[in-house]
């Protein structure tokens, strides 16, 4: 437990920590999908992502895709077309985080 006036180094505080975790989802959702998933079958309709991923990578997946993908009250596109757009902010996610590390 922390006390309040202890003082964190930067790369340890809670939003730091956090986005890590979060870069690490993308990356390994990422991976899920280049692994599982082809190009081709997306361009050509739905896509059964659940019957396309095993179920031990299927949580990170979805928490990923479906948050990417999650919908406001003024979005009337279809789940598809969200998970597309979701996955196109995936991909510029991974490659943001890899340049900046870089």
């Amino acid at each position: 437990m922390l006390s309040s006036g202890t003082v964190l180094p930067p790369d340890r505080e809670p939003a730091a920590l956090a986005m890590r975790i979060g870069v690490v989802a993308a990356e390994a959702a990422l991976a899920t999908f280049a692994r599982n998933l082809d190009l081709d079958a997306l361009a050509d309709g739905p896509v059964d992502f659940q019957g396309a991923i095993g179920p031990h990578e299927w949580p990170i997946f979805s928490l990923v895709i479906d948050t990417l993908a999650e919908s406001t009250p003024d979005d009337d596109r279809p789940l598809d077309e969200r998970r597309t757009e979701a996955l196109n902010d995936l991909a510029r996610i991974c490659l943001a985080a890899k340049s900046h590390a870089a």
